[in-house]
């Protein structure tokens, strides 16, 4: 348990924004629970309230408990790490890797491997417990980042809903596009007869607005390799609009073709393959790139071969 000691300057503002400009390394959220819980003394004197005027002379004692332990069990799994400091990590997640535990998959997860592999975690809203920032389909591969810290999460996730970050696919996919470049702005929601899937919804029946623009980056006969660039980040958005507009991508388990090809692929043909994003701290601008996976190259190189 940590306790602060805090001494009011400013006059007639509001508690939880005052906190927040001096407790930089907590997020607003989190202060703003810590005054609700009891955890804030305004002159000896508990104050639940967050929107309490302070005034030079005030007195802050602000105990922040330890995180919480999250009720999993690490586990020693392997990462391809792509970039790391105290405040984020990028992982080059692999195909098969579902990132966080959900029903039928309550082991084995990235939060797991994340767990045991961050022996220090700061606390995303106060449980000791790494801060996933987007998700990738369990047989998607490629970059993923995750905060350490609530700041980090924040932050990151700020810049999600921003579209500041920038988030490349390479996919192969059936056939070709009949421009280079495009976008396709189609709403995704829940399929309205299999719940397992999503589909090109309208908004008046409860889809939300997906973006995704493309490039073509190679056509190889009747496929396509392809760069994706997502604007927004739907449940399956990449794979639902490259079915929708009958282009699938192979080895798409849910929205693919039944057409097979000599090779064995543990799903989709889908990649994350660049990050880019600004650091939630220096502000600095990182890139990573996760290298494509052999299944992916393989895959390339008998495409190739047959044409």
């Amino acid at each position: 348990m940590q306790e602060i000691i805090l001494q009011v300057t400013e006059q007639n503002e509001r508690l939880d924004r005052w906190l927040s400009s001096q407790l930089t390394d907590i997020s607003r959220s989190r202060i703003q629970k810590l005054i609700e819980s009891g955890n804030v003394r305004l002159n000896d004197r508990l104050c639940h309230s967050k929107k309490v005027k302070i005034v030079p002379g005030d007195r802050l004692l602000i105990t922040i408990p330890p995180p919480e332990k999250l009720d999993l069990t690490p586990e020693n799994i392997p990462l391809d790490i792509l970039y790391e400091d105290e405040h984020l990590i990028i992982v080059n997640k692999p195909a098969g890797m579902v990132v966080h535990p959900a029903p039928g998959h309550y082991r084995s997860t990235l939060v797991h491997a994340l767990l045991y592999h961050c022996q220090t975690l700061a606390g995303i809203g106060g449980v000791e417990r790494p801060g996933i920032v987007h998700r990738i389909d369990k047989d998607t591969t490629g970059a993923i980042v995750v905060a350490k810290s609530d700041l980090a999460h924040q932050n990151l996730q700020a810049q999600i809903k921003a579209k500041t970050a920038r988030r490349e696919y390479w996919g192969i996919m059936y056939g070709s596009f009949s421009t280079e470049s495009g976008k396709i702005n189609a709403p995704i929601g829940r399929h309205q007869s299999d719940r397992k899937k999503m589909a090109v919804v309208t908004l008046e029946k409860g889809g939300r607005e997906a973006v995704t623009y493309w490039k073509t980056l190679e056509r190889i006969g009747n496929y396509s390799l392809m760069q994706f660039l997502l604007e927004t980040g739907r449940t399956h958005q990449i794979r639902v609009h490259c079915a929708h507009q009958g282009n699938p991508l192979l080895g798409d388990p849910i929205y693919g073709s039944n057409r097979s090809l000599k090779v064995n692929l543990s799903g989709q043909a889908l990649h994350a393959r660049q990050l880019s994003l600004s650091h939630p701290i220096s502000g600095k601008l990182i890139t990573a790139i996760a290298p494509l996976p052999l299944e992916f190259t393989k895959l390339l190189q008998v495409l190739r071969n047959r044409n």
